[in-house]
């Protein structure tokens, strides 16, 4: 009974592992949103560092991606749009999980 004991632990610390990893991902991923929409409404320095701040915040409000596409479209207006935001966001977390895995 002891070895079945020790796979579903091991079991259950993969998904607290993987699930630990998607959120860090995610986290990143926002951010780098975050710098990017910054760059286009032409903040720089603290300014652009500050708002990336708020982008990984607004994940925070429902669950999915809905809310941080809307604050991102509503903060840039007609410089981007949803669809070009989500496209985004893909190109994106590639880019975050590489920097997530890179700092294990």
């Amino acid at each position: 009974m002891a070895s079945f004991d020790d796979r579903a632990d091991a079991f259950e610390n993969k998904y607290a592992h993987d699930a630990e990893m998607q959120f860090k991902a995610e986290a990143r991923r926002n951010k780098l949103l975050g710098l990017w929409a910054a760059d286009l409404l032409g903040k720089s320095g603290d300014d652009a560092a500050n708002y990336a701040k708020e982008v990984v915040k607004a994940d925070f409000e429902e669950a999915g991606d809905d809310d941080v596409v809307r604050k991102v479209a509503g903060d840039l207006g007609g410089k981007s749009d949803e669809d070009t935001i989500r496209a985004k966001m893909t190109e994106l977390m590639v880019e975050a999980k590489a920097q997530v895995m890179s700092e294990l």
